[in-house]
């Protein structure tokens, strides 16, 4: 697909598993497509298209005969209140898109709250849905009313009332059939409707007609309800700012602010986008973005998310990141893309569901047949119950169960601070065993100070400024470090040429005085015999939990640099709320075995020190042989091992690189959420276990019952409904998961 393009749309009216699997399907049979992400929770579809081979109105057209609509952009991030016109589908979910701005000529004297434009759902009887039920309502109460009136036209009667309610189901069904999805719940349908209508049950088939429509639009409530999570965190961002021009302030969507403006902030209003406050004093609460609960105290140089909220006290922002580009625009858009993304747990559930339904459909010809050509038993009766079998033939509840349940559990994460990128992960967290911890900048705060400078050859102002030289090159905290000391004391740097970093043990630079290396004790050693009192200072400092550094030039050894890097303050109580669990945790460090054990035994944490990057993966390999380990790490330095574990973890704090690396990023730099992330994904499990239980559980009951003769039409597909709003029910609870607080 040599002019492939990627194309993103937006799926109107697609609200179960099922509704997704069949515009896959369909999409599959199309040439020149590739590439099909589809998320029915956030009713969004991305594609590559070779427009040579297949014009994208053909995509669209595909949709809508399905009995979807598709519009071409990406999901909306206002839910939109656009009609559509299926009947087939399973359910919808249109909102008006009310726009609460601030009028200009109202700008306040005295503060007052921004209103943050969360949309209005519109009432069930005004979809199209709701009609098709009030319709169906009208039809079935009409027949009856018939009935009353001239029995012998009762038949007849149930008979329109039938056939007129399943016309757009039928004609949805076939569509379907043609585009690969030929056991689709609507083709099911069709069939025990008028069978039930050709033995003589046309009130029944009438019944369970409008019993399919209801249950259709009851699923559509739910998968609104699941789609809850991404709408809160749509409606974090307000939808207009005001943007200072001068001494002047406008009034202006925020989709309008571009990196630079300066925006007031006002108390009470929510942050329009992510920026640098400029002028003023706030405190500023930023749980909705990072799960912390306490404000945060921002003055001038402060960095500020959008989505927080101004506490007491105005607040001028400079943007630095556009409204499509903010935190809240980037966790959306992680989170729509995570679910999209299929857990393997649930492609192992759609794999049986395209055996089950199959199955289910031969055993119900089978009930059908059997008994009558073998024992001469009545027709009409099992021709019934066949039906009854049939209609339970639908995988509907079992397709959903999963990921109902992943993108519930996915939502509640990213309300905490806590993003997964995918069901994948979001499964594997459940069943992680031992816990990877690098050090520094992760279970300590990774900003060390320097504490010691020891110069051999020369004073310690000029041993510090020649290492603060080279380590202007690095980005690793002991190198920042340096560089900060020596600003602080005003030393002035030399340029440095041709620096280069030897990961995890040193980095070298030339500077007028020649080859200059900073690095660790070891890398030291192997260059050359380490003086016996040089040693034993080094081993006194490391002993206090302090970090030890080598300044060399060429062989000659000018001093050493002592550094101390304290634990995070909530390192304790997250390693403990992990033991809770019954999860292992261990400290894989670079450092020097004595100072990694002065902060493993502050910690009660199990050490392995003194590890290459090469030797944290052959640790990390060790581990994941007996069973699924996860890496926590800072995003940067410790991408090899984040890769290399069953999932990698990264302490964030909100920027680009920890947003991108790793399967996991803890937003707020918390090692509570670590076992917060765990106890999420437990719960999801165990409520996906719940869920299959719910629907196979009820299909087995009903398929006994059908074959016993104990179960009517109407209540095999009131039971295979009520399985799938049953189980999305379920699903919903892990939206309300209470995290323990430690």
């Amino acid at each position: 697909m040599a002019l492939a393009s990627r194309l993103t749309f937006r799926i109107e009216g697609m609200d179960c598993g099922s509704c997704a699997a069949k515009i896959e399907n369909a999409l599959h049979r199309l040439p020149g497509i590739a590439d099909i992400r589809i998320s029915y929770v956030g009713q969004s579809l991305a594609l590559a298209l070779d427009e040579v081979a297949t014009p994208r109105a053909r995509v669209i057209d595909e949709i809508r005969a399905l009995g979807f609509l598709a519009r071409e952009g990406p999901a909306s991030t206002r839910p939109t209140s656009a009609p559509h016109d299926h009947a087939g589908d399973c359910g919808h979910d249109h909102a008006d898109d009310h726009d609460h701005r601030l009028d200009p000529a109202d700008e306040p004297v005295a503060p007052r709250v921004q209103a943050s434009g969360s949309a209005k759902r519109p009432h069930w009887w005004s979809l199209p849905k709701g009609r098709l039920v009030i319709a169906n309502a009208l039809s079935l109460a009409a027949a009856y009313a018939v009935g009353l009136a001239n029995p012998a036209w009762t038949q007849a009667a149930f008979t329109v009332a039938a056939l007129c309610g399943l016309a757009p189901v039928a004609r949805h069904g076939l569509a379907a059939a043609r585009s690969g999805s030929p056991f689709s719940i609507e083709i099911l349908m069709s069939v025990a409707a008028v069978g039930a209508v050709a033995i003589g049950q046309a009130e029944e088939g009438a019944v369970v007609v409008f019993l399919f429509a209801v249950g259709e639009l009851l699923e559509g409530v739910a998968a609104a309800s699941a789609r809850a999570g991404i709408r809160a965190l749509i409606d974090l961002v307000p939808r207009t700012a005001r943007r200072r021009n001068g001494l002047a302030i406008d009034m202006v969507p925020i989709e309008s602010l571009a990196v630079g403006d300066l925006v007031a902030v006002y108390p009470g209003d929510r942050i329009p986008s992510d920026g640098i406050v400029v002028e003023g004093l706030s405190d500023v609460n930023e749980a909705a973005v990072t799960g912390e609960p306490m404000p945060v105290t921002k003055s001038a140089g402060a960095e500020v998310f959008a989505g927080s909220i101004n506490a007491n006290g105005r607040l001028d922002i400079r943007i630095t990141r556009s409204a499509a580009d903010n935190t809240v625009a980037r966790i959306i858009h992680l989170v729509q893309e995570a679910q999209e993304t299929k857990a393997p747990l649930a492609r192992s559930i759609e794999r049986f569901s395209r055996v089950y339904t199959p199955a289910a459909m031969a055993v119900a010809l089978l009930v059908t047949l059997v008994p009558p050509l073998t024992f001469g038993a009545p027709w009409p009766v099992w021709i019934y119950r066949g039906l009854s079998v049939l209609l339970i033939s639908c995988p509907c509840a079992l397709v959903i169960s999963t990921p109902t349940a992943i993108a519930a559990g996915l939502a509640r994460a990213a309300g905490r601070g806590l993003l997964v990128k995918g069901g994948a992960a979001l499964e594997t967290l459940g069943l992680v065993q031992t816990v990877a911890f690098d050090k520094t900048g992760t279970l300590t705060s990774g900003t060390p100070r320097v504490t010691d400078i020891v110069a051999l050859t020369t004073d310690s102002a000029d041993l510090l400024a020649a290492a603060a030289s080279i380590e202007t090159s690095s980005s690793h905290p002991l190198a920042r470090a340096i560089v900060a000391e020596a600003q602080d004391q005003g030393l002035v740097l030399e340029n440095a040429r041709s620096c280069v970093a030897i990961p995890g043990q040193a980095v070298a630079g030339r500077l007028a005085r020649g080859l200059l290396t900073v690095g660790s004790p070891r890398h030291a050693a192997e260059a050359g015999p380490l003086a016996a009192d040089l040693a034993r200072t080094m081993a006194d400092l490391e002993a206090s939990g302090k970090t030890v550094v080598v300044v060399r030039v060429g062989q000659t050894i000018q001093g050493i640099i002592a550094l101390r890097d304290e634990p995070r303050p909530d390192a304790a109580a997250g390693l403990a709320g992990l033991r809770d669990l019954g999860i292992r945790p261990v400290m894989l460090t670079g450092d020097n075995a004595r100072t990694a054990n002065a902060i493993g035994d502050a910690l009660a944490i199990e050490t392995q020190a003194e590890l290459l990057p090469e030797h944290k993966l052959d640790a990390i390999a060790a581990f994941h042989r007996e069973a699924p380990i996860a890496m926590v790490g800072d995003g940067i330095n410790d991408a090899p091992a984040l890769a290399a574990a069953s999932v990698g973890i990264a302490m964030g704090g909100g920027t680009d690189v920890a947003l991108e690396t790793a399967d996991a990023t803890l937003l707020k730099n918390r090692i509570g959420g670590v076992a917060e992330l765990i106890a999420l994904s437990r719960a999801t499990l165990a409520n996906i276990r719940q869920n299959l239980v719910i629907a196979l559980g009820l299909k087995a009951t009903i398929l006994v019952t059908a074959l016993l003769g104990m179960t009517p039409l109407w209540m095999a597909i009131l039971a295979d409904t009520g399985a799938t709003v049953l189980v999305t029910g379920n699903a919903l609870r892990l939206s309300r998961f209470r995290f323990r607080e430690r």
